[in-house]
C-alpha cells in the first residue's frame, strides 16, 4: 500500500502543480495587463510593475490552491482511469475508502500550504505590493470618504485626511468628547508618526471648550496616546480576505471595543479558518470523476468540469459572504455553508460510485 500511495501522490501532486502554475501564469498576465495602464504615473515604471505582479503571486496562490487541487486531482484520476489503473487497484482489493484516505493525505498537504501562505506570506506581500504602487503613483492611501479616514477611539472621533504607505498620518483632526458626549476639545495636527508606543504629532493647534469660554493653544510638538496602531491601518492596504487571522482578530477587537460593526471582518476571519479545509473537500469531490471517466467522456471534459466546479465554489463563497452581511447571518454559518455543500455533494457521489 505504501508503494501505491507513493505512486498516487507523485501522479496527483505533479498534476496539481502543473494546473497551479498555469492558473498563476494566467492571473499574473491579467495583473500585468491591468497595471500597464498606470505606467508613467509618477515613478511607476515597467520594473516596478513587474515587481508588483511578482508580489501579487502569493495572494493568487492562496486563491487558486483549492481549484488547482480539484482540477489536478480530476485530471490525474482520469489519466489513471484511461489506462485502467483504477480498475486494477479496485480489483486488487483496495477499497474506495482506502483510496479516499490516500488522497486526503495529499489534500492535507495542500491545506497546510494554503494556511501557511494565507497567514505568513500573503498579508506581507500584499501590503508590500500596495505600498509599492501607492508610493510610485499617488503617494497616499486612498480613503472611502472625501474627508479621509474616520476612526472611533474611546470617547474621541479621529479624522485623518491622508495616510501614507509607511503608516504616518497627515492632517489629523481629533474631536474629544466627555462621557456625556459633549464636545470638549478639538485638536488639529499637521502630521503624526508612531514612536515609542504613542503618536508624535507636529504643529498641533488645540481648542478647549470650557464652561463659558473657549481657549486656543498651539504646540510645536505633542504626544498622543491612542488605541490606534499602525498595524490597524493595514486594513487600508489589504482587503480583509487577505489579512492574517491574527490581524483580523486584533482589528475585530478594536472595533468591538469602540462599539463598531465587525460583521465583515468576522466573516473574513472564519473564512480564513475554513478555506484550507476546501482542499480536502475538493479531493473528495474529484475522486468520483475518476470512475465516471471509465464509462464516458474524455480528460478534457473532466478538466472543464473541474474548472466549472472550482469557479462555482468561489462564486458561492462570495455570494454567501454578501448574503451573510446583508441578512446579518452568523459569521461561522456564512463561511462554512459553501464548503459543507460541496462536501455533501462529494460524499453523495462517492456513495453512488460505491453502489454502482
Amino acid at each position: 500500500m505504501k508503494l501505491i500511495n507513493r505512486y498516487l501522490s507523485q501522479e496527483i501532486i505533479s498534476s496539481i502543480m502543473l494546473i497551479m502554475i498555469a492558473l498563476l501564469a494566467m492571473f499574473s498576465f491579467f495583473d500585468l495587463i491591468q497595471e500597464l495602464e498606470n505606467v508613467g504615473k509618477g515613478t511607476y515604471g515597467i520594473s516596478k510593475v513587474m515587481l508588483f505582479v511578482l508580489l501579487s503571486i502569493p495572494g493568487h496562490v492562496y486563491e487558486v490552491v483549492p481549484v488547482a487541487v480539484l482540477v489536478g486531482t480530476m485530471y490525474a484520476l482520469s489519466q489513471l482511469a484511461r489506462h485502467s489503473e483504477l480498475i486494477i487497484l479496485r480489483v486488487s482489493g483496495i477499497s474506495l475508502a482506502s483510496l479516499t484516505f490516500s488522497l486526503l493525505r495529499i489534500g492535507l498537504i495542500f491545506a497546510l500550504v494554503t494556511f501557511i501562505v494565507g497567514e505568513l506570506v500573503t498579508p506581507y506581500s500584499e501590503k508590500t505590493a500596495q505600498r509599492l504602487r501607492i508610493q510610485a503613483t499617488d503617494s497616499v492611501v486612498a480613503q472611502d470618504f472625501r474627508s479621509g479616514l474616520w476612526v472611533k477611539d474611546g470617547n474621541s472621533f479621529v479624522n485623518v485626511e491622508d495616510v501614507l504607505p509607511d503608516a504616518s498620518l497627515l492632517n489629523i483632526h481629533i474631536y474629544e468628547f466627555d462621557p456625556e458626549f459633549h464636545l470638549r476639545t478639538i485638536s488639529t495636527a499637521k502630521s503624526g508618526r508612531f514612536e515609542d508606543q504613542q503618536w508624535s504629532l507636529k504643529e498641533v493647534s488645540q481648542i478647549n471648550f470650557e464652561h463659558e469660554k473657549v481657549v486656543s493653544n498651539f504646540f510645536p510638538e505633542a504626544r498622543w496616546q491612542s488605541l490606534i496602531r499602525p498595524e490597524l491601518l493595514n486594513v487600508l492596504l489589504v482587503v480583509p480576505e487577505k489579512m492574517s487571522a491574527w490581524n483580523l482578530y486584533s482589528y475585530i477587537h478594536h472595533l468591538s471595543a469602540n462599539k463598531q460593526k465587525t460583521s465583515r471582518h468576522e466573516v473574513a476571519l472564519w473564512a480564513k479558518m475554513v478555506y484550507p479545509i476546501a482542499c480536502l473537500v475538493m479531493v473528495v469531490l474529484a475522486l468520483p470523476f475518476g470512475f465516471v471517466q471509465q464509462r464516458s467522456g474524455g480528460a478534457s471534459a473532466k478538466i472543464f468540469s473541474g474548472i466549472m466546479l472550482g469557479i462555482s465554489y468561489q462564486v458561492l463563497n462570495r455570494v454567501f459572504v454578501h448574503l451573510g452581511l446583508l441578512n446579518d447571518w452568523s459569521a461561522l454559518l456564512s463561511a462554512v455553508v459553501p464548503t459543507l455543500i460541496y462536501l455533501i455533494a462529494g460524499l453523495m457521489m462517492l456513495f453512488w460510485v460505491e453502489r454502482s
